[in-house]
């Protein structure tokens, strides 16, 4: 039997003090993993991941995600070094293509060799052997070494992707793959086909590959409530998670409806369009029981994480309250099998 495990994901949007707060919390309720999202024009992880550093002990703690588009790998490999510092050891690299980067300029061409180069890179910082990287997207000149002191010369490293391509290469160089913006238990068995490519490619076992699916929650004793919440929260991403999500079928005309309502800023009014079977893929929402129900779900089916994301509740310290004090213990943690 192998335990899956409960990580908290939060939004960088919050007061300083806060973090190490609800990080506390967590910790003292065995939350596995604490990320921060790395999202456009929020405060960059870094500031929060280091207070949350310095308030826990055990807690793994990491970027969900930073991109080698508006960061290159030296800063990557820079901020990741000090907070691997920071932690004793216990950041983990998260790395995506990164999204909405038009509304700032920023193109993205070649995501899976971008990705894949920019984790080679950071490797080659990491390990202060100086022997230099060089790619067709970046290059680092041989004898180009951090100039301070590395905890470890190889951190965990986390994807996040819906696609088979950067899925397939996770299969070849990573920890764990990471869905964001997914609860489907369905979509843990399309990820891992799609790692199970790049795996054999070099020979590693698929079990050594983990999936994380993680997503939207809100959880409150008023289940409606925290249900209606949710769907304003995934109605500002549905239109971009569900066309990939492949073992969903959702009318085209509804999800133009959604789209064109959150254009106009009504983001409530998109919310109430989306139903319940389709808020239930794509968000963890409910009264604790339910979330619970949810969880399950995904950890049945096999994922070795599970990933509840801001808001986490009406109220967010009294969400993560809900999460630590009645949800985790409805969990039954432990699973056969891989991942």
């Amino acid at each position: 039997m192998r335990r899956c495990e409960i990580g908290l994901g939060f939004q960088s949007d919050k007061e300083p003090g806060r973090y190490a707060e609800l990080a506390r919390l967590a910790e003292a309720a065995g939350v596995d993993v604490i990320s921060v999202f790395s999202d456009l024009m929020f405060q960059p992880p870094i500031a929060a991941l280091l207070e949350i550093a310095a308030a826990t002990s055990t807690t793994r703690i990491g970027a969900a995600c930073w991109n080698p588009y508006s960061m290159h790998p030296y800063e990557i490999a820079g901020q990741l070094a000090c907070l691997d510092l920071a932690s004793d050891g216990r950041a983990y690299l998260g790395l995506a293509r990164g999204s909405w980067l038009g509304s700032v300029g920023i193109d993205q061409p070649r995501p899976v060799t971008t990705v894949r180069e920019a984790a080679m890179a950071v490797r080659c910082l990491l390990d202060g052997e100086g022997r230099g990287y060089d790619g067709d997207v970046f290059r680092i000149a041989p004898g180009t070494t951090l100039r301070f002191p590395v905890r470890r010369p190889h951190v965990p490293l986390l994807i996040g992707t819906w696609g088979p391509r950067m899925a397939a290469v996770a299969g070849e160089i990573a920890d764990e793959v990471k869905v964001g913006g997914s609860a489907n238990p369905d979509m843990v068995a399309v990820i891992r086909d799609r790692i199970t490519v790049g795996a054999g490619r070099v020979g590693r076992s698929v079990d050594e590959v983990g999936v994380v699916l993680g997503a939207v929650s809100v959880v409150d004793d008023d289940g409606d409530a925290a249900r209606a919440h949710a769907r304003t929260e995934v109605a500002m991403y549905l239109a971009v998670v569900a066309e990939l999500d492949p073992t969903v079928e959702i009318p085209a005309d509804l999800l133009d409806r959604v789209r064109s309502l959150v254009a106009a800023g009504d983001d409530a009014a998109a919310g109430r369009l989306v139903p319940d079977e389709v808020l239930d893929r794509f968000a963890f929402s409910g009264t604790p029981e339910q979330v619970a129900e949810q969880v399950e779900a995904v950890v049945a089916a096999g994922a070795s994480r599970v990933e509840l994301g801001t808001p986490h509740g009406i109220d967010e310290r009294r969400g993560v309250e809900l999460i630590c004090e009645r949800v985790m213990p409805l969990v039954g943690r432990g699973r056969s099998g891989g991942g």
